[in-house]
C-alpha cells in the first residue's frame, strides 16, 4: 500500500480487512469502538435501570448535539438530536409560521432527496406552492437558477448540500445569501457532506441545518442532528412534540405545553438513546483526523476515481470539477446495474442508483489501491461477460 498517514486509521475499522469498502457516501464502516461504547450503554441500562435516565441519557442528547456543533462550527447548545433527517423535516416544518399569505412558495431543485421532497409535499400547506428548479444535466444545479427562483414570495428555500445522485456541492452560501436579501430562510441537508466536506454553518449563513452519523460520520443509524440558528429558535412552535420539549417534563401536566427555551424545545418523545452511544466513537474518529485532511485525500481519491472512469470509456454522471464535487464519483458503464451486482459478488462494496449508475465513494481510511480496483473491475466485468449473469437480478437493499 502507499505510504498514506491516514491509513493508519484503517485498523480502527474491523470491515476494511474483509472486503473494499467504497459505500462509505451510503453506511459508513463501523468503528471498533463502537463495540464498547454500545457496552457502555448495555452496562448502564444493567446497572443503573432507570436511573440511567438521571445520571446518563437526559443530557445525552444536547451533549453528542454539542459534539456534531463542534465539527460543523455551530455553537454549543444549537443542535438536537433525533432518529432520522424525515422526523426531523417534519418537525420542523410543523414549527413554521405560514400565515403570512404573501409568503406562499417553497424552493427546491428537481434533484432533491426524495425523502425531503415527500416530506415537504404531504406537509406544506395547500395554498402554498413548491417550486421546483430544474437541473441542466441531471448533475448540476446552477446558483443562477436557485437565485432566481427565490423572490419576496419565498417562505424558505430546501438545498440538499451534497446531490445524492451525483456528488454535486450546491452552491449554499449564494443560496443563503439571496434567501437572506429577500427575507427568506434557507435548510440545508447535509447528509452527504458532514464528514466529507468542511462545514461551517455560520459562516454559510444558514438557518437550519440537518446531518447525521449514518454515512460519512461512520457513526450508524439513528443519530440525525437538527441544527437551528440561535436567534431563530424562540420563535419556533413545533405542533410535532412531546413531554421532552417541555419546560417542566416530570411535573407530569396535564395543560398546554410551555417550551423549553434550548434546543431541546424541538423534541419530543424519547429519543434513541443507544444510537447516541453508537455515535460518538465516529465523531470523534473524524475530528481527530480533521475534515481538512479528509476532504484533501477525498480529492485526490475522486479525481482518480475520474481520471480512470474516463479513460475506460465510461460515462460519468459527476461533476468534473473537483471543488464542485464531494466524495462519491457516479459511474455509469454499459449494463451498470448488473456490472454493480457482479462488484458486490466480488467483496467490492458500491451501490447502484436509477438514473444515475454506480456511486464509488472511498472514505480517509481506504488506500489509492482499492480505488483503482473499482474501475479496473468494472472493466473486467464488462469484457469477460461477467455481468450477463446478474442481468434482471434485484438489487439489494442499501
Amino acid at each position: 500500500m502507499s505510504q498514506d498517514p491516514l491509513l493508519a486509521h484503517r485498523e480502527r475499522f474491523p470491515i476494511l480487512a474483509r472486503c473494499n469498502y467504497l459505500v462509505n457516501h451510503s453506511l459508513g464502516a463501523m468503528p471498533r469502538d463502537a463495540y464498547r461504547s454500545l457496552a457502555e450503554y448495555a452496562d448502564d441500562w444493567a446497572e443503573m435501570g432507570v436511573e440511567a435516565w438521571g445520571e446518563r441519557w437526559w443530557a445525552l442528547n444536547g451533549t453528542v448535539g454539542d459534539q456534531f456543533a463542534a465539527l460543523i462550527h455551530a455553537p454549543p447548545g444549537s443542535i438536537s438530536m433525533h432518529p432520522n433527517a424525515s422526523i426531523i423535516l417534519s418537525i420542523l416544518l410543523s414549527a413554521f409560521d405560514f400565515s403570512d399569505r404573501k409568503r406562499d412558495r417553497v424552493v427546491v431543485s428537481s434533484l432533491i432527496f426524495h425523502t425531503d421532497y415527500y416530506v415537504l409535499n404531504e406537509m406544506l400547506p395547500d395554498h402554498v406552492e413548491l417550486v421546483v428548479v430544474e437541473s441542466p444535466d441531471g448533475i448540476h444545479v446552477p446558483a443562477e437558477a436557485m437565485c432566481a427562483a427565490i423572490d419576496e414570495r419565498t417562505r424558505f428555500v430546501l438545498v440538499n448540500h451534497v446531490l445524492f445522485r451525483s456528488g454535486f456541492i450546491m452552491p449554499v452560501q449564494a443560496i443563503a445569501e439571496r434567501a437572506a436579501q429577500v427575507g427568506a430562510e434557507i435548510i440545508v441537508d447535509g447528509y452527504h457532506s458532514v464528514g466529507i466536506i468542511p462545514v461551517d454553518v455560520e459562516q454559510l449563513g444558514v438557518d437550519y441545518y440537518i446531518g447525521g452519523g449514518l454515512k460519512w460520520m461512520c457513526g450508524g443509524p439513528g443519530a440525525v442532528f437538527l441544527y437551528v440558528r440561535p436567534d431563530r429558535l424562540p420563535h419556533l412552535r413545533p405542533k410535532i412534540t412531546g413531554w421532552f420539549a417541555h419546560q417542566r417534563p416530570f411535573d407530569f401536566e396535564v395543560a398546554a405545553i410551555e417550551l423549553r427555551d434550548d434546543a431541546y424545545r424541538m423534541l419530543n418523545g424519547t429519543f434513541p438513546v443507544a444510537s447516541l452511544y453508537a455515535v460518538q466513537p465516529g465523531i470523534r474518529i473524524i475530528g481527530e483526523v480533521g475534515v481538512e485532511q479528509i476532504r484533501a485525500k477525498s480529492r485526490r481519491q475522486t479525481a482518480s476515481l475520474y481520471e480512470s472512469a474516463l479513460a475506460a470509456g465510461f460515462a460519468i454522471r459527476s461533476p468534473a470539477n473537483p471543488d464542485e464535487r464531494g466524495g462519491m464519483v457516479v459511474i455509469d458503464p454499459p449494463h451498470s446495474r448488473a456490472v454493480s451486482q457482479a462488484m458486490l459478488a466480488r467483496g467490492i462494496k458500491i451501490d447502484y442508483r436509477p438514473l444515475a449508475g454506480i456511486r464509488v465513494a472511498p472514505h480517509f481510511y481506504n488506500s489509492d489501491e482499492e480505488v483503482r480496483a473499482a474501475v479496473a473491475a468494472m472493466v473486467e466485468i464488462l469484457n469477460s461477460g461477467e455481468w450477463k449473469a446478474y442481468a434482471g437480478v434485484e438489487m439489494p437493499v442499501g
